[in-house]
């Protein structure tokens, strides 16, 4: 396929490609050479995120270019994510030098990128395909790189939390349970959800896909106040036109930057890491007592990589009944048949509710722990007293090495502990979710018969 590219792209690109020529002399920067931009987003109308930024980016480089047209053979693979990505952009395009210094800045570190491009390979799909189903620009799947990096652990100084950075009071507002044992902040399924259904609302408030991402990053409260100055003071209705924070005046420009090297990665001599246009994970049901670790090592998975399609669990097992887990498509039968097995021999984690005047040192040692494991295995610090009433995990007939393993790798501790307003190990936690007989589960994971579904919501209307 043949592309012809007009004056603004070209000159975009041959600055990003001098910028990235002059780094290569010098050296360029790797992946840890770089904070992961991350940025929170608010609905308080006079928050504005606090979250950690990237250093400055170098300043754009001028060029000279004259004003033509240049024809490249631009033929790809058809079959990858980044084609379907491509064939669904949809905003406008924003060219300015702002978008070309954030260019320079992700090409002068070509390991940080394919990093982070990487890692999102796992989710894209999803996005990409409720992006569609909802008829919503797909540059909006490149969204989380700004946001987190694609990662769906990441946690900001403003408390935002997953791969879409959403603040506590803005995933409260959009249903995402916080509380001891799961934040669905960090679940993809449910904040991809939640952050679509929030940036349609916002497109639709101002019909301005620059206005609705500004408001993500800045507050829609900020930037309604920030139009109304502009009509009393007579000056433009747009973006570029705004005052703003220095962060949300570049936080365009940097998905812009993304979005170029996107669709024309080999005008900028960058090559994006192959990610196959199909579905990637599914989901299969979660029997009550299972810990993480086992249903990673059941699906013959490591760890970590279950961790990461799985990161909204703040304890290391399940505790609630429709409770389910994300695999890879090609993992879902062999986790089946294990955790058929498990249910079978009756092994598992289970609640121990402490009675009046219980101490929790004998309440470890009856269930062959220590005092420190069951603190870890409850998100417990050791200035916590918890009372009468108060439901921790206790193991049932089953090793806790891998759950104590979870344990380290959940963000427990340092993200959950420190929200605003939330209880350590209170058993009065939303929706009674300590209580193991609790029936039920939200329509959103409900799941088949069959204990397995693909993340492929039905149509608007269904």
């Amino acid at each position: 396929m043949l592309a012809r590219l007009s004056a603004p792209t070209l000159r975009a690109a041959l600055r990003a490609a001098l910028c990235a020529a002059l780094s290569l002399a010098g050296g360029a920067a790797g992946a840890e050479d770089i904070a992961p931009p991350v940025n929170a987003a608010a609905t308080d109308e006079d928050t504005v995120s606090q979250a950690s930024t990237a250093p400055a980016p170098p300043a754009g480089i001028e060029s000279a270019a004259p004003e033509r047209v240049l024809t490249l053979d631009l033929t790809r693979d058809a079959n990858d994510i980044w084609d379907r990505i491509r064939r669904g952009f949809g905003m406008p395009d924003l060219d300015s030098e702002r978008v070309i210094d954030q260019q320079a800045f992700f090409l002068n570190r070509p390991g940080f990128l394919k990093q982070v491009f990487a890692r999102g390979g796992r989710y894209l799909y999803y996005i990409v395909d409720e992006l569609e189903r909802r008829g919503m620009p797909t540059e909006i799947a490149l969204l989380p790189m700004i946001e987190s990096s694609y990662d769906p652990m990441a946690y900001s100084s403003a408390h935002a939390s997953g791969l879409w950075q959403f603040i506590p009071s803005t995933g409260k507002h959009y249903n995402l349970a916080q509380d001891n044992w799961v934040d669905e902040r960090r679940d993809v399924i449910a904040s991809t959800q939640a952050a679509l259904d929030y940036l349609q609302r916002i497109y639709d408030m101002h019909g301005d896909w620059h206005l609705a991402l500004a408001s993500y990053n800045w507050g829609e409260g900020a930037v309604q106040r920030a139009l109304r100055r502009n009509a009393e003071e007579g000056l433009a209705q747009e973006y570029s036109h705004l005052r703003m924070p220095e962060q949300t005046r570049n936080y365009i420009p940097k998905l812009q930057a993304i979005k170029n090297i996107v669709a024309e990665p080999e005008l900028f001599h960058f090559e994006l890491p192959y990610v196959a246009n199909e579905l990637h994970f599914v989901t299969v049901d979660a029997p009550v007592g299972v810990d993480l670790a086992t249903a990673a090592r059941l699906s013959n998975m490591p760890l970590d990589e279950f961790l990461a399609l799985n990161p909204g669990f703040n304890r290391p097992a399940i505790t609630l009944p429709g409770q389910t887990f994300v695999v890879p498509t090609d993992r879902a039968e062999r986790l089946e048949e294990g955790l058929a097995e498990l249910v079978r021999s009756g092994k598992g984690w289970r609640m121990h509710v402490l009675g009046a005047g219980e101490r929790l040192d004998a309440v470890a040692a009856r269930h062959g722990l220590s005092l420190a494991q069951l603190r870890k295995l409850n998100g417990l610090t050791p200035a916590s007293k918890p009372g009468p009433g108060h439901a921790l995990l206790v193991p049932d007939g089953i090793e806790p090495e891998g759950a104590l393993e979870v344990s380290r790798l959940l963000p427990f501790s340092a993200a959950v502990a420190r929200q605003p307003g939330l209880k350590l190990g209170t058993a009065e936690a939303r929706n009674s979710r300590p209580r193991l007989e609790s029936a039920g589960s939200s329509a959103r994971n409900a799941t088949p018969k069959s204990g397995r579904k693909a993340h492929q919501r039905p149509a608007a209307g269904d």
